[in-house]
């Protein structure tokens, strides 16, 4: 799977993601963080799935409608849980993902928004 990780999601995460198998690459790993539009423009582009921690990416999906290949957010998980939750995770939800479905990790539930 392709993933472009938001500046919250830390090099941990990417590091097991790419032992995973998955093509990661890291906000960071571009430069300078260019704010969550420009973050969501940039996953579409590179045709990436965004995983980020931040909800504001959701509203502009949604609310906004920006264009997006997915976005996984991770809620209530601690940044040391990040990479644990991702690996299965991404795997189990992977038919979703390819329509572009805004998936929310919470501790104790995932939550699936299709897209329409």
């Amino acid at each position: 799977m392709r993933l472009l990780l938001d500046s919250c999601i830390g090099r941990t995460a990417a590091e097991r993601l790419r032992e995973a198998g998955h093509d990661v690459v890291r906000i960071q790993e571009l430069g300078r963080d260019p704010g969550d539009a420009r973050v969501l423009e940039i996953a579409w582009e590179q045709d990436r799935i965004l995983v980020t921690a931040d909800k504001d990416f959701g509203e502009l999906a949604v609310v906004f409608s920006a264009r997006h290949k997915g976005i996984v957010r991770l809620s209530g998980i601690a940044a040391t849980r990040h990479a644990s939750n991702l690996v299965g995770l991404l795997d189990a939800y992977a038919t979703s993902l390819a329509r572009g479905a805004l998936i929310t990790i919470e501790p104790q539930r995932v939550r699936v928004r299709e897209q329409k």
